[in-house]
This record gives C-alpha cells, structure tokens and sequence, in this order.
C-alpha cells in the first residue's frame, strides 16, 4: 500500500505509544479509563494539602480517588474534590467526607456513610466535607498550654540547677549509696538466718511441740476424779487429826493442850541441868574412889 509509507509508520507508532503513556500514567494513579465512573464532588472550607489521586476511603477500605481539585471562585473560601468512587457504592443522603491527616503528613479522605436505605447520592451530587486533623489538631490545641506552661518550667529548671549545685547532694547520695549498702548487707544476713537459724528454731519447735503433745497425752489419761477423791479424803484425814490434836479426850490432845504437862518437862529439865551442874561442881559428892577401904565421913 502506497499510503503506508515509512514516516506514516513511526507516526501511527507514536500515537500508540503516547495512549499507552497516557493510559499507564493514570493506572498508576489509579485513574482506569475504561471503567465505568462514579464520581461526587465534595466541597472543603480547607483541603489541608490534599492532593490529586489521593484515595478515598469507606469504613477503612480504598473505595476510589480524588480526580481533581477545583477553587470555587463564585463562593471564596470553598474547595472542591472531585472524587472517583466504585459504580457498585451506595452513598445515602446524609454521608459526609472528612479530610484527616496522617502520622508522616500525608492526607486521606473519608467517607461517613449514613444509615439510610431509602434516600442516596446520584452522581455528581455535591457532599458536604469537613477536616480532622486528629493528633495534629489535639497537638495544636494544646501548644497554648504548653507556651502558659513555659515560664513555670523555666523556673522550675532554675530551682533544679539551684538544688543540684547545692555542695550536700554529693553528700546526701554518698550517704545513700552507703545505706544501701548497708541494708543489702542486713538482707544477706537476714538470708543467712532465715536458712539456718530458722530451720533449727522451726526444728526445736517442733520438738517442743510434740512434747506438748506428749504430756498432753499424758494428762488426758490421768483419772481426775480419782485423785480429786484421795486428794479429799486425805484432806478429810488431816482436819480429823487437827481437831484430835485441838482436842483433851486424848492423849496427844492432853499432851499438846495440857500446860501442865509443859511445866513438869521445864521443871524437870531445870533440875536436869541443876543437878549436872552441882555434879561438875562436887563430884566427889558422888563418885567414891577408896583402896584402902577409907570410911565416909
């Protein structure tokens, strides 16, 4: 064919491959041109950098993406998403997109979607949006606390350095560091107690336990009765020879109750002891010793 000449060639060849460029561009974007669209617009007072081709989330799962971001001139203040979603999602009336901002920067959108089975969004019908900056926005709210909060530190810190340049702090940790010591030298002594003297106290214990036990067997076999009777009936025996003793219808009774009785033994002692003084005295009143066979006198 006379028409299909060398340069006609290489310019069908680069048409095709600009299509393919263009086409593998927007796959990577996540733009499929050949697939059936649904798309929303989705009006922000503040997109927050959010940029083309981010993903649009429903319930935490990738349901389309961003197409294209438009400034509304009519309405200062407002931007508008236009959002690529999947054909097959049902948006109900009252859902609304938010913008929330990641850990590393980046921006995703969020789909809220209502709970409502009769009424929802046709496409190209506008969604109302609002932005959640989630830890960045708590992060902002509380740098004015933190700039109030920033002279007592200040000054905090200074009373610190203060405390810390005091010459006794070396001291007082020194003495710290010594009285740890000293306990972790009473806990190992109380660990040496505790495995040998403890054993032998608990051993002696028991000892002493099963003496106990021991006697108590012993008590428990004693006839308490009995000896309360023996135990009576001598007490019975010693009143009955107190009273005979108290008594003068006998003779122990007259012996421990007669004075007489009491004054003949002094009487007889004194002669007694009378009679062997006169006999250290005179003894040859006495004793008569005679070979020759002397006369008394």
């Amino acid at each position: 064919m006379k028409y299909l000449t060398k340069e006609v060639k290489i310019g069908i060849a680069g048409i095709i491959a600009l299509c393919i460029l263009v086409y593998g561009i927007n796959y990577l974007k996540g733009i499929h041109l050949f697939k059936p669209s649904n798309y929303f617009y989705v009006k922000f007072e503040n997109i927050n950098g959010l940029t083309k081709s981010s993903p649009v989330f429903a319930d935490g799962f990738r349901v389309g993406i961003v197409r294209n971001l438009y400034y509304d001139y009519a309405s200062p203040g407002n931007v508008v998403a236009e959002i690529d979603v999947e054909p097959s999602l049902r948006i109900p009336k009252g859902s609304s997109a938010e913008l929330a901002t990641e850990m590393l920067g980046g921006v995703k959108m969020n789909l809220l979607l209502a709970n409502n089975p009769r009424e929802r969004y046709q496409t190209g019908d506008t969604i109302p949006g609002n932005l959640n900056n989630g830890i960045m926005e708590n992060v902002t709210n509380l740098m004015p606390q933190l700039e109030r909060m920033l002279p007592k530190l200040d000054s905090i810190l200074a009373s610190l350095n203060t405390v810390l340049a005091d010459p006794s702090i070396p001291a007082t940790l020194h003495n710290v560091q010594d009285l740890t010591a000293s306990m972790a030298g009473t806990s190992r002594q109380l660990e040496k107690m505790m495995n040998n003297d403890i054993p032998q106290l608990t051993e002696k214990l028991n000892v002493i336990g099963d003496n106990f036990a021991s006697i108590s067997g012993d008590l428990k076999e004693i006839d308490y009765v009995a000896a309360m009777q023996k135990v009576d009936s001598t007490l019975a025996n010693v009143k009955m020879i107190t009273d005979k003793l108290n008594r003068k219808d006998n003779t122990i009774g007259l012996l421990f109750n007669d004075p007489t009785l009491y004054n003949n033994l002094s009487a007889t002692t004194a002669n007694a002891a009378s009679l062997l003084e006169d006999l250290k005295s005179h003894p040859k009143r006495y004793v008569h010793f005679s070979l020759f066979g002397k006369k008394d006198k």
